[in-house]
């Protein structure tokens, strides 16, 4: 019987030991990332007997840090390209003072309807529709805007959940399957419904129809270059986490339909998206090692 060396052990438990430091550091930034210490706020806990429940694909699409991040922010861009989605945001909100605070409160509502139990999912969604029924006023042209109307709610839950699918596919299991895809679709019409939203798409294609009938009703102008400036260049709160946030603003870019990123603006990432994209892939191994 061959005797185990103990220079291997050694070694493997002085990698071991150098490593955990390392894996805590990046945990704890990624943590406050999304969660406000001064408010008590804590990582949501996994419930099994919640919305969707351990065998969903909302727990393995949502649970993939670095895919949700860089699909949240692609999700951000797509919606101010809706007028009154737009005007909600400049209105309505402090983007200029806290746009960090709107991802983390978007990350956090996440959180709780996928991985809490089904009351506190009904909360979570409660406080949103009652801020969405104190939103509203009137368009640069005249049009009048509420946040609760189901149309504009289903613009906000369609390009969220495909960017978050999107990402997934991309940064974290290319390989999911069609009917996984559309499962995922599915499961997330939960939200969409619960939230008033309507038309509700319950498949990847109805999704895509979707994004595709709302194209003629989205604009770009100075409010939402300027939005999307403020999303896009804004300062991590602290410099370990600016080389993480500065990457998935890259990605997210990198990670819209070609058409709004024209309607934005943006530079076409054609020559730099290999880097962003193999930088991204990166990261999210880092992440997730610092998870396991």
């Amino acid at each position: 019987m061959p005797y185990p060396d103990p220079v291997g052990s050694r070694g493997a438990g002085l990698a071991a030991l150098i490593a955990a430091p390392v894996k805590t550091v990046i945990a704890q930034r990624v943590v406050s990332l999304f969660n406000d210490r001064a408010r008590g706020e804590r990582p949501v806990r996994r419930r099994p007997d919640g919305w969707f429940g351990p065998r969903s694909m909302a727990w393995q699409v949502h649970g993939d840090v670095t895919a949700m991040m860089v699909g949240g922010i692609a999700g951000l861009l797509l919606q101010m390209l809706h007028p009154a989605v737009l005007a909600g945001v400049w209105d309505h909100s402090n983007f200029r003072q806290d746009m960090p605070g709107r991802l983390r409160r978007t990350a956090r509502f996440i959180a709780q309807t996928t991985y809490g139990s089904p009351e506190e999912a009904q909360a979570a969604v409660d406080r949103v529709r009652a801020i969405h029924d104190r939103i509203g006023g009137v368009l640069p042209d005249g049009t009048a805007y509420a946040a609760s109307d189901p149309t504009l709610l289903a613009w906000v839950h369609v390009t969220e959940t495909t960017c978050f699918l999107n990402s997934w596919l991309r940064y974290a299991a290319p390989g999911t399957s069609a009917a996984d895809q559309d499962r995922y679709i599915a499961e997330m019409a939960r939200i969409g419904v619960a939230l008033g939203a309507d038309p509700v798409p319950r498949s990847r294609a109805e999704a895509q129809a979707l994004v595709q009938a709302m194209r003629p009703r989205l604009r770009c102008d100075d409010r939402t270059r300027e939005v999307a400036r403020f999303l896009l260049t804004q300062r991590a709160r602290s410099r370990a986490v600016q080389p993480f946030q500065t990457m998935a603003m890259h990605a997210a870019v990198d990670l819209l339909p070609d058409w709004a990123r024209v309607m934005h603006g943006l530079p076409s990432p054609v020559v730099s998206a290999p880097l962003v994209r193999a930088g991204t892939l990166g990261l999210a191994v880092a992440v997730r090692w610092a998870f396991r």
